[in-house]
């Protein structure tokens, strides 16, 4: 779930009407800007989870900001819709039939009203987020062909950027819809170093925050390991997605063979099963390099498949805190169904603004 484009609903407040000091002229807040990233590498980390508030407060009616326009005021309030990417599925099978009227959405208990519902195939910005460690050598030619597979069996409006990370985590291709430019980019191969999966994530996070051009973001993660080298914990890369209002996370652990220990391997894999799970998204764990290609168009396939579910918050925006959401779905003659989305977000404070990756 993300929080998307914020709804602004502008009253006209005749100047005459209002009570101000006396001849004094409200004070406005310094817009702020935000200056698009040069392309350059490595990616590093902001690791600050807290947003700072703007310096200055614009004066108000009713709590409400007021912005002077010509010879009157206009109050201008932001009701953020949030929006779920949803998967349903009757056991194994997807389905693709449901209704606006089949689904309920939740928000700490709470049964919200759904205002938008979708469930086309809409244009999606990915990240593929892969593993350049020293193990992941002879694995890489089998996962730069299942991408790029993956690539090739969405929509053709889609981006998507790779990231190669080990100890730091790398920009080989920004945000393209050319094949044969990912192409490339998976083919950066410089197998070093340890793994910094948490750090490459929320760079990549960051990145989808900043430059995407789709509402719809994923990061696709690939791995052979557990991580050794980042600044961040599992708990603060979770933590700080859901701030973002991130991606679903779909992570690919490659898992088998005798590099790891047993402790190593469940380490790993509750890693990436919290990473997906929290964000909406699906770990896989092949027991083999050749089922890589499989999954991959599996990961395509819920993609194109999910539901997109939007709803205003029956909690005010500056109530802090986690938000818990849960969504249910029910048909006739269908047995009970189970709906996987993310488990949550953090609201996006008025006034604020979503950092963007630092680079240098």
């Amino acid at each position: 779930m993300r929080l998307c484009n914020s709804t602004v609903f502008a009253v006209f407040v005749s100047f005459s009407t209002l009570t101000l000091g006396a001849q004094q002229a409200p004070k406005q807040a310094a817009p702020a800007t935000q200056t698009a990233p040069t392309q350059s590498s490595p990616l590093t980390v902001d690791t600050d989870p807290v947003r700072s508030p703007d310096a200055e407060v614009p004066p108000t009616l009713n709590g409400e900001a007021l912005k002077k326009e010509g010879e009157g005021y206009v109050l201008h309030t932001n009701v953020e819709e949030v929006v779920l990417n949803a998967t349903v599925l009757n056991g194994t099978q997807l389905v693709q039939t449901l209704k606006r009227e089949n689904f309920q959405v939740f928000e700490d208990g709470v049964k919200q009203n759904i205002i938008s519902f979708q469930h086309t195939d809409l244009p999606v910005s990915i990240g593929f987020v892969v593993d350049n460690s020293g193990s992941m050598s002879k694995k890489r030619p089998a996962v730069n062909k299942a991408a790029l597979d993956l690539v090739q069996a969405s929509n053709p409006e889609d981006e998507a950027f790779v990231v190669n990370f080990s100890d730091e985590a790398y920009i080989d291709q920004e945000f393209t819809s050319n094949v044969n430019k990912l192409r490339d980019g998976l083919s950066h191969i410089e197998s070093r170093g340890g793994t910094a999966l948490y750090d490459a994530v929320v760079a990549s996070a960051d990145k989808l925050v900043a430059d995407a051009k789709r509402p719809k973001q994923v990061l696709v993660l690939i791995t052979d390991g557990e991580d050794n080298a980042s600044t961040l914990n599992l708990d603060q890369t979770i933590r700080r997605v859901q701030e973002l209002s991130g991606p679903v996370i779909y992570s690919i652990g490659l898992l088998f063979g005798d590099e790891m220990s047993h402790a190593e391997v469940r380490h790993a894999r509750r890693a990436m099963e919290l990473l997906s799970n929290e964000t909406g998204g699906i770990a896989f764990f092949p027991k083999s390099i050749e089922q890589v290609d499989e999954i991959a168009a599996e990961v395509a396939r819920d993609i194109r498949s999910q539901y997109t579910i939007g709803y205003h918050s029956s909690t005010p925006s500056t109530q802090s805190g986690f938000r818990r959401v849960q969504v249910t779905a029910d048909a006739p003659g269908m047995t009970k169904l189970s709906v996987r989305t993310r488990t949550g977000y953090f609201p996006v404070s008025r006034g604020t603004k979503k950092p963007a990756p630092q680079k240098k």
